[in-house]
């Protein structure tokens, strides 16, 4: 992708770059005329929680390491905002978790997938990365769920037990859970359906939280769930730190 031309001692610079990563993958037909649309949306959330990654957030990600590291089919689940933010990050974390990816979009047409897996499988021989990646022939459904995001591989999505997914719809967020699996979700919108359906919820800006997970498995201890963890307080947690935010002490 080329170069932003911003100063990265500019206050909004990595705003700037994130927004400037979707305009290259729109270029490259890796997105849906409404990625924009939705990424703005969650800045306007990441703006009231001071643009940071608050101390509920850094909770509720290391408990959804934690759940990756010791399932038996993990799995991290990719729309095209998600590839065009993150992806190298994401290869990365799959890797060091040793579980595969898979595409899964709302808008999907040949030409879409061609453009995101040929971007995800460019990283994945530069960075030299060891992860399997699904989604191109999909041969099966999630049940409960119409439309293209029901169609998911069998050895990805289908059988996993824990699954990652950034940046996700409600229902089928919902879906995955009434499945059985552990859902765990990037979602900067805590009153959100999918932040409240899900089994972990991490309030919090995705390149954020990705650069988080890959720190926790770099380091020298073995994750760790949290000790009674209770994803209600979490949403909690962050709704107060907005509120604080939107009514500061004079």
């Amino acid at each position: 992708m080329s170069e932003i031309a911003a100063d990265p001692s500019h206050p909004r610079y990595q705003s700037l770059l994130m927004r400037h990563r979707l305009e290259e993958a729109e270029k490259k037909g890796m997105l849906a005329g409404s990625a924009l649309i939705a990424h703005g949306r969650g800045e306007a959330f990441d703006y009231l929680l001071g643009e940071q990654t608050i101390p509920s957030a850094m909770i509720a990600t290391q408990q959804a390491v934690a759940l990756m590291a010791s399932a038996n089919h993990p799995i991290i689940s990719l729309n095209g905002n998600v590839v065009a933010l993150a992806g190298k990050e994401v290869l990365h974390l799959a890797h060091q978790l040793k579980c595969p990816v898979e595409i899964n979009i709302f808008y999907r047409t040949p030409e879409r997938m061609e453009a995101l897996l040929f971007h995800l499988n460019e990283i994945k021989q530069q960075e030299g990365l060891d992860v399997e990646i699904f989604g191109a022939e999909p041969d099966a459904r999630i049940p409960g769920l119409e439309g293209p995001r029901a169609n998911c591989s069998k050895q990805g999505i289908f059988e996993s037990d824990v699954i990652l997914v950034p940046l996700e719809d409600g229902d089928r967020c919902e879906a995955l859970v009434a499945m059985g699996k552990t859902v765990l979700v990037i979602d900067l919108n805590p009153l959100s359906r999918t932040a409240r359906m899900a089994s972990v919820t991490i309030v919090d800006e995705l390149t954020r939280v990705i650069s988080n997970m890959n720190r926790i498995l770099l380091s020298d201890e073995s994750p760790q769930q949290v000790e009674k963890y209770q994803n209600a307080q979490i949403l909690q947690e962050a709704l107060a730190h907005i509120a604080t935010f939107l009514s500061p002490e004079v």
